[in-house]
């Protein structure tokens, strides 16, 4: 006991001295939280604050500008209870599908093909087919609306294909209209997709490849046993943004149809504003936005969690 002792104040003694010897060590030792405090200023403020008051606004009956008056949990209750809700909620979750799923499985084979050709001229198709992300999507809603329009040119496509049956309105069709929409999202969310796995396919070691095409492996099998664990990390990354991207969808659904016909389009985004601005139900528009915050943060979590044990 009296070595261990020995000992225990023998390594106290180094400490102090080390701690003499560096007097500036304990006191740079805030620096770093320094760099960081900026940030997260701006993070709190921006972000978090809004996040607080919108959750407070969520418990009370308000329309703005008068006197409000708390309600609990009822704005809540009406997210479940209101069928127009419900359908907004669904229709963003088919959405995802457009948005992500799609997209995904698109830029798997675009990429997988451009990767294994060594087509000349990829920069410029990575450019080309990255452009829609650029491209503020009020000017795509536009545009797509007016090639969705009856007398538009995918109509007149058909028709001079000879499918005149296959025509309709597309924005004004309660069948195909959310489909429409929905097509819009893939064709912006591909580029992206695509983009970051061909950045993954093209850091995979051409080893590997080497090595299963000695076991006599295809192109599928090395594309399942080699590429397909090796981006992971990209195709975990490209689902979170285009999850997200689907179920705040806003900007693009009130150019197109505005929610129409009906509710066939209308999305938890949209009910956002048009309960706030519209109906002036601040209240139920605050609690619309947390279910939303709540759901986008529960998926994007379960994407990720699964991707890494992947």
């Amino acid at each position: 006991m009296a070595d261990v002792a020995t000992a225990g104040r023998g390594a106290a003694t180094r400490r102090g001295r080390g701690a003499a010897r560096h007097p500036g060590r304990l006191g740079r030792a805030w620096i770093p939280y320094a760099y960081l405090a900026p940030a997260l200023l701006l993070y709190g403020l921006f972000l978090l604050v809004p996040l607080v008051r919108a959750g407070q606004f969520s418990f009370f009956e308000w329309d703005g500008l008068g006197a409000s008056a708390f309600v609990g949990f009822d704005n809540y209750l009406a997210v479940v209870q209101d069928e127009r809700l419900r359908d907004a909620f669904g229709h963003a979750l088919v959405l995802v599908f457009f948005y992500a799923v799609l997209p995904l499985a698109i830029g798997l084979v675009l990429a997988a093909l451009l990767t294994r050709a060594k087509v000349r001229g990829i920069g410029f198709f990575r450019t080309i087919i990255f452009l829609p992300q650029v491209i503020a999507m009020v000017v795509v809603a536009v545009t797509w609306r007016q090639i969705y329009a009856p007398d538009g040119p995918l109509n007149g496509l058909l028709r001079l294909l000879g499918l005149d049956a296959l025509t309709t309105a597309w924005l004004g069709d309660y069948t195909w209209t959310l489909p429409a929409v929905g097509l819009i999202g893939t064709w912006v969310s591909t580029g992206l997709v695509t983009v970051l796995l061909i950045a993954g396919m093209t850091r995979v070691p051409g080893e590997l490849y080497e090595a299963v095409r000695l076991d006599g492996a295809g192109p599928v099998r090395e594309f399942f046993a080699i590429t397909l664990p090796a981006i992971r990390g990209e195709i975990t990354v490209a689902l979170t943004l285009t999850i997200v991207a689907a179920l705040k969808t806003f900007d693009l659904v009130y150019v197109t149809t505005g929610g129409g016909p009906g509710t066939s389009t209308t999305v938890p985004s949209y009910e956002v504003y048009r309960r706030a601005f519209e109906l002036g139900q601040v209240g139920e528009a605050a609690a619309i936005g947390i279910v939303l915050t709540i759901l986008v943060f529960g998926i994007t979590a379960v994407v990720n969690r699964i991707g890494d044990r992947s």
